[in-house]
């Protein structure tokens, strides 16, 4: 019996026009799907089902996407819990952080924690499925990646290292069936009082120095700056000093000048 699998797919938006288009990682989420179960996966939207954007994941090849039905405003999370709980999902695949709407990418931590499923951060390829325990591939930083292996059922968010998704073709997305079914409405009270404002890149990290051993740190203390930029002062006023300081985190990034 195959794996039964499930993308969880939201409507994203372009990052210069913010138009309207299938969100970037839940499209790595539906080809890992693809790849994963074929035919047989089962592509899951909550929220408006007359939504021209979700056909073009179905332009992947998809023969039938499911919508559960809501307004604008409803907590998506109960409907997806009762959904995936009924159709006895083992891998539901989602993107890390939604395009539109709230962003905040907490949806993920939220539904494993109601279904008490264990969950993968980043994930970035699953090797293989045997016995119900699952062998991935989770994406660290500089490219680095950890082998782990996770019993089902499960969840986990796909990370950009993720296989790049496909092209949606126009015939195979107007063709595929959007599968609608009516759910509870649940307001979201917190969307409803929150307050939206666009997210600020974080600050970037001055360097860290990282030694495994008591003469490595030595080496990088008493190591001469190889840049030729920076500059010694002595005896200077606290002001000049000041000024330094901020010129240096400026160049670094850190601040904005």
């Amino acid at each position: 019996m195959p794996t039964r699998v499930v993308s969880l797919v939201s409507i994203g938006a372009h990052p210069s026009s913010g138009r309207p288009r299938r969100a970037e990682q839940d499209a790595r989420a539906v080809e890992l799907g693809l790849q994963l179960a074929g035919e047989h996966l089962q592509v899951l939207h909550a929220g408006d089902a007359e939504d021209a954007t979700l056909r073009a994941y179905m332009g992947m090849g998809l023969a039938r996407l499911h919508v559960l039905e809501q307004p604008a405003g409803s907590d998506a999370l109960p409907a997806l819990a009762d959904y995936l709980r009924s159709a006895e999902a083992q891998v539901v695949l989602t993107g890390s952080q939604a395009e539109t709407g709230e962003g905040s990418g907490m949806l993920p931590f939220l539904l494993a924690e109601r279904l008490g499923w264990p969950m993968v951060v980043g994930l970035a390829e699953i090797e293989s499925i045997d016995n119900g325990v699952a062998q991935v591939l989770q994406a660290l930083p500089r490219g680095q990646r950890r082998r782990l292996k996770v019993r089902l059922p499960m969840l986990a968010t796909v990370d950009n290292a993720a296989p790049k998704p496909r092209q949606s073709a126009y015939g195979p997305a107007q063709r595929g069936e959007l599968a609608v079914s009516e759910v509870a409405i649940v307001e979201d009270t917190l969307w409803a009082t929150a307050q939206l404002q666009a997210a600020k890149p974080r600050p970037k990290r001055l360097k860290v120095i990282k030694a495994k051993s008591g003469a490595d740190r030595m080496k990088a203390a008493t190591a001469k700056a190889t840049g030729g930029a920076g500059q010694v002062l002595v005896g200077g006023t606290a002001q000049a000093g000041a000024e330094a300081i901020l010129q240096m985190l400026v160049e670094e990034g850190v601040v904005r000048g």
